[in-house]
């Protein structure tokens, strides 16, 4: 026998062995598994849930927190983390957006945000997020490891027709291959766009505005209200024949079907408005149809604060820098709103409300501060609050045994816009912070100068 056969048949047998070894799968995973713990040790930890710990320790293991607190015993095989000198947080959560659902605004291939038609409760995000989205890793290396998922909810990226029920929110991680890994929960809130009294239209044909009588804009007004309390009204009917009635004695509706636990008030509303009219008329019809209610917008939510907190209802704020809604409005009416509605007890949270800016979370928390908020409201505004809004605090919000280990690993303070993210993790996988931002700054700034 040759050399170069005993060489091949040397090589066919190796082959051979490593193919029956990947046969079983607990070999096959050990190849490519990540590690399952980890330790962060000698940091500051921020649990959100209690005072700040100094020279803290953090237990990572299986995607959640095994333990918190000074002076712990490291596991075996634990892959360790010094984080001396660096701070560590819950991760971000921007509570509006439209991430996984629209990539490029004026590319319609690239935009799935919204259903044609006004009313389209059984569409759910989740079923429409693309999770290879350029935005997903910009976003993360933030600092935010979760998001809402919110469809037809506008937004600077957002143009088009956003309807009236336009359907299921869906609360993700940023990262995850496919949507199954991305879930948080599936369906977190019913997206209603509350109607107007307009007066005033755009004509594109004239470029101009035109005015039309109050007494038709609020017939308009009007209808649409009847309209969506007769959806309310039919669900309701449609929940009770399917706990009292045969199935088949009435004819399957998904549209009633999906305003069901809306209805039972298993589900919330996510009701946008901001006008301080158009908020008052929502609560009382939200209250008078006993429906859960979530304020999205909310521009005008300080003129109605008192009402909001009577009634429980948590708000949902558009970022602030921006113009006020009416130009004698003082300059800055919504950054000093978030420390008026914390001095009434109004519960809050802050949002992007798109994709573009939701990388700059943290720091329209930060401006809020500059205008009064207490520092620890804020952080709170962006981690604990909106997870407790949308009923998901069990999991994510705070640093606490047993929770999902969405951690970032700061060098200060997250809501400063100096500040940089050092290791983030997402259900306790230490994940990449890899971005086209990134990828285009190294880019450009090795370009040659010009001679």
């Amino acid at each position: 026998m040759s050399h170069a056969q005993i060489r091949d048949r040397l090589l066919y047998l190796i082959y051979f062995i490593n193919f029956l070894y990947l046969l079983n799968p607990a070999n096959a995973v050990a190849q490519i598994q990540p590690p399952t713990t980890y330790a962060l040790t000698h940091a500051k930890i921020f649990t959100l849930a209690g005072s700040a710990i100094e020279d803290g320790t953090l237990i990572i293991r299986d995607g959640k927190i095994a333990a918190v607190g000074a002076g712990l015993d490291i596991p075996a095989g634990a892959q360790l983390i010094d984080a001396k000198g660096l701070q560590v947080y819950p991760g971000l959560f921007d509570s509006i957006t439209q991430m996984g659902l629209r990539e490029i605004g004026a590319v319609s291939a690239t935009v799935d945000s919204a259903e044609s038609g006004g009313y389209n409760p059984d569409v759910v995000a989740a079923t429409a997020v693309s999770p290879s989205s350029e935005h997903i890793p910009v976003t993360r290396a933030a600092g935010i490891t979760e998001v809402l998922a919110v469809p037809a909810s506008g937004g600077m990226d957002s143009f088009g027709s956003q309807g009236v029920i336009g359907g299921q929110a869906s609360a993700i991680h940023l990262s995850g291959w496919t949507i199954d890994e991305m879930l948080i929960k599936k369906s977190a809130a019913m997206v209603l766009n509350w109607p107007e009294i307009e007066t005033q239209t755009f004509d594109f044909a004239t470029f101009s505005r035109k005015e039309k009588p109050y007494s038709e804009a609020k017939q308009e007004y009007d209808k649409q209200v009847t309209e969506i309390t007769d959806w309310v009204e039919r669900a309701r009917h449609y929940a009770q024949a399917m706990e009292k009635g045969s199935a088949a004695k009435y004819d399957r509706d998904l549209k009633l079907e999906a305003l069901v636990p809306v209805v039972r008030g298993e589900l919330p509303l996510l009701v946008f408005a901001d006008r301080s009219r158009e908020i008052r008329s929502v609560v009382e019809f939200c209250d008078k149809q006993r429906l859960r209610m979530i304020l999205a917008g909310g521009s005008e939510a300080y003129k109605v604060k008192d009402l909001l907190r009577s009634k429980g209802v948590p708000v949902i704020l558009r970022p602030m820098l921006t113009l006020p809604l009416d130009e004698d409005d003082p300059y800055d009416r919504l950054l000093s709103q978030p420390a008026e509605l914390a001095a009434v007890g109004v519960k809050f949270a802050f949002a992007s409300f798109d994709n573009s800016f939701a990388r700059r979370l943290g720091q329209n928390a930060a401006n809020a501060v500059a205008y009064g908020l207490p520092y620890e409201e804020a952080l709170k505004a962006v981690t604990l609050y909106p997870a407790r809004i949308f009923g998901l605090d069990s999991q994510i919000g705070t640093l606490e045994q047993g929770k999902l280990a969405n951690i970032i690993v700061t060098n200060g303070d997250p809501l400063e816009l100096t500040t940089d993210v050092k290791y983030l993790f997402i259900k306790g996988q230490l994940t990449s912070m890899d971005n086209r931002h990134l990828r285009l700054y190294e880019k450009y700034s090795k370009r040659p100068k010009a001679q």
